[in-house]
């Protein structure tokens, strides 16, 4: 099929780049949720953007399962907390990424996944059932599921909804609570919601753009 996109000028297009990065400049993990409820057409868009993602042949090897059912948010909670108190508490975490942590001012309690009003899990598929009932193989699976999450992500914020990558480790529970088969695995649980009148986050610096992007060679100014 044909491609061609509209042409813009180069001024329009920094135009649209600098409002775009002082959008999602100003967005941030979030903690804190309020109980205000959001329409499942927010889930919706915010899925469909991250099925725009590119994937490796594009085999688009994901999976979003949306849930704002009180009793199964519970069961995450209570499955979440008990893996994160054996990271906090019990020590599982290594010290240096405690240390990276400890910033962030992270510890067991995840009662906010009881609060929010939306839980939306990816998972990420190892392989995918065709029609035909053959099995196969997807690759680049990491880096597909990572791209789409980021789109999903910055379409929430798009949005004016928070939400927050949350990893608890081991997530096998996630696999039994959503009854997913075993050709895909849990990659991130958010949560999804409005940010609490109240909330506050770390006062974080993002790394300086000499720092994340390099010219070369050095001094090249076109």
């Amino acid at each position: 099929m044909d491609y061609r996109p509209a042409h813009i000028s180069i001024e329009v297009g920094l135009a649209r780049g600098q409002q775009f990065f002082e959008l999602v400049d100003a967005r941030r993990s979030v903690r804190m949720f309020s109980e205000e409820q959001v329409p499942i057409e927010a889930i919706e868009l915010a899925v469909k953007a991250a099925n725009t993602a590119p994937s490796g042949a594009h085999q688009q090897p994901w999976t979003f399962i949306a849930t704002n059912d009180p009793t199964i948010k519970h069961r995450i909670r209570l499955a979440a907390e008990e893996e994160e108190r054996e990271n906090y508490e019990g020590g599982r975490l290594p010290p240096a990424w405690r240390k990276a942590i400890a910033p962030l001012g992270t510890n067991s309690d995840k009662s906010f996944l009881d609060t929010v009003p939306w839980i939306v899990v990816a998972f990420a598929q190892k392989s995918s059932n065709l029609p035909d009932g053959s099995v196969q193989k997807n690759y680049y699976v990491n880096e597909s599921v990572g791209i789409a999450c980021g789109l999903f992500i910055t379409a929430l914020h798009t949005m004016g909804l928070a939400t927050l990558t949350h990893t608890p480790n081991p997530m096998a529970f996630l696999t039994e609570i959503f009854e997913r088969p075993s050709t895909e695995r849990p990659y991130i649980l958010f949560p999804v919601g409005y940010p609490d009148e109240f909330c506050s986050v770390p006062d974080l610096v993002r790394k300086p753009l000499d720092q994340a992007l390099i010219r070369f060679p050095a001094g090249s100014t076109e």
